[in-house]
């Protein structure tokens, strides 16, 4: 199943990097950036999320609060946040519910070998919970840019 824009929210709950519970109902009448990433500590993953960062404020000042998810555990999200100075949660989906609930979850392909992974992803979800705006074609260097010209204007 294909998630579009305009579709209810998957709702989600899981534990950030501190172990606090973490639920789609607690942004109800908020919008929420929710980014899903491969893995901590990798070159995208962390341009992507430097990026986001770098670009926290811009999004404060619009109300909109921004989570990332991978498949990565609460210790490696930690160090991830530690190392980067991240000012915002991610949650350790493990099991990997979240990531396959948002579609994300899929055939990938490197170096001609494939295999299962996940696909990097950004939904942005208003108020109500419902799908606002997909983005698929994630530039990681310059992915709050995207967020915001193609978006937020």
């Amino acid at each position: 199943m294909s998630l579009a824009v305009g579709d209810k929210a998957p709702v989600f709950s899981g534990t950030d990097q501190d172990g606090n519970k973490i639920s789609l109902k607690d942004f109800k009448g908020k919008k929420l950036i929710l980014y899903f990433y491969p893995k901590d500590d990798t070159s995208g993953c962390t341009a992507e999320s430097c990026n986001l960062r770098d670009n926290r404020n811009v999004f404060k000042k619009k109300k909109i609060q921004v989570i990332g998810v991978s498949a990565d555990d609460e210790k490696s999200h930690k160090k991830f946040i530690e190392k980067f100075d991240l000012n915002f949660p991610l949650i350790a989906d493990t099991n990997k519910k979240i990531i396959k609930d948002y579609g994300v979850w899929g055939e990938k392909m490197l170096y001609g070998r494939k295999y299962m992974g996940i696909i990097r992803k950004t939904f942005v979800i208003d108020e109500k919970g419902k799908i606002e705006k997909i983005f698929e074609a994630v530039d990681t260097k310059n992915h709050s840019e995207q967020i915001l010209e193609s978006y937020l204007k």
